[in-house]
């Protein structure tokens, strides 16, 4: 069979065109080199539990039009990502509001926190040079010793010195008891999980799994007039210009047979010396209760550890420095001459997204080539 479309990974990116090609008529084939759908926001069920097989995805936007989008699949939950942080056996909250002022300087007006971190801010003078330097500049040496420099070195596997200052833009300091991390208008968790709401996004729709598309490549391209592909781009051309870098993360997960291991989703462990960087707790994403209220009796934790990414590992976060930049575009150059195949996603476009930010991209590209209008985002 001749298709119109292949689509080459059934994570978001690739669902939400593919289910988008379809309601324009468009004859559609999703293949995935892993032998399950859903990309990393993958779930499963172990113990009754939504376990987030890759990691915690928390869905939040500000985009209405995706947050309607995303509705017809699957009805969220009002989970709100509360992250605690374990510094040496000292808990703080995040994001940093008046609950970690207090705990890390005794005071309890913001106009005594606002001036507490102003006065530490003075310590660099000019434009930061690093990200140590930078996040300094932007809420004090405390909060920075004990919250940021340990977390932020095992997440990148350098010193906070050797960092450039681009990567921590902006921090969440609020000034009020707040601790919603992400303060999106939209947020929760799929009723079901994650998995389930993707299986309704490809409902109807051709898909192979355990596929490897680079391996028989012509093969599958001779299929359809058009690829849309979402696998790493520097792995489609073989690397051969080289490797673009990624942190990846391994965990170590556990089915423990208590009710309640650490009372949170996530607790970041902000210390240099703990080597993982955070634990998550999955059970809590749904509020310790499963689809019918019951409360789960067990529970699955996993740890995190960050590392450089190897060819063979699952790659994560690109590392946007200049170097990396650099290749990329080099890359991206490349892409835009292959006249049959649309680069897209976290690995197509090596781009770090939130997960509305690739659903909102899917659906503008698949908008541009179905000429349907960008207005036109839910049809």
């Amino acid at each position: 069979m001749q298709y119109d479309y292949l689509i080459v990974g059934s994570g978001l990116y690739g669902a939400v065109f593919a289910r988008k090609a379809t309601r324009h008529n468009k004859t559609v084939l999703v293949i995935d080199r892993r032998n399950h759908i859903a990309g990393n926001v993958y779930t499963e069920k172990i113990e009754g539990i939504n376990f987030h097989k890759y990691g915690a995805h928390i869905f939040h936007t500000n985009n209405k039009a995706v947050w309607d989008y995303v509705q017809q699949f699957a009805t969220f939950n009002r989970f709100t990502n509360s992250p605690v942080a374990n510094y040496r056996g000292e808990l703080y909250s995040l994001p940093f509001n008046m609950y970690t002022f207090n705990k890390m300087w005794g005071v309890v007006t913001p106009e005594e926190a606002a001036a507490k971190i102003e006065e530490q801010r003075k310590e660099i003078k000019g434009k930061p040079k690093n990200l140590e330097e930078q996040a300094v500049s932007l809420v004090g040496r405390d909060i920075f010793e004990k919250l940021i420099k340990g977390y932020t070195e095992k997440q990148w596997g350098r010193d906070c010195k050797e960092l450039p200052p681009f990567i921590i833009k902006r921090l969440p300091v609020r000034f009020t008891f707040d601790n919603n991390y992400f303060n999106a208008l939209y947020q929760g968790i799929p009723v079901g999980g994650y998995t389930k709401m993707v299986e309704r996004m490809l409902d109807g729709i051709e898909v192979k799994t355990g596929v490897d598309y680079l391996a028989d490549k012509a093969h599958w391209d001779d299929l359809a007039d058009k690829v849309i592909y979402t696998g790493s781009i520097d792995a489609y051309f073989n690397y051969s210009l080289g490797y673009l870098e990624y942190r990846s993360v391994r965990f170590e997960n556990e089915i423990l047979d208590i009710p309640n291991f650490q009372g949170n989703a996530a607790v970041n462990y902000t210390d240099r010396e703990t080597p993982w960087t955070r634990i998550i707790e999955h059970k809590w994403f749904e509020f310790g209760k499963d689809e019918d209220g019951n409360d789960f009796p067990k529970t699955i934790i996993s740890r995190e550890y960050s590392s450089e990414w190897k060819p063979g590992d699952e790659p994560y976060y690109p590392i946007n420095d200049e170097k990396n930049t650099i290749l990329s575009l080099k890359y991206k150059e490349m892409a835009g001459k292959e006249k049959k195949v649309i680069f897209g996603g976290r690995l197509g476009e090596y781009k770090y997204y939130d997960m509305d930010q690739v659903i909102e991209a899917a659906l503008k590209m698949a908008n541009k080539l179905l000429k349907n209008g960008a207005d036109k985002i839910l049809l």
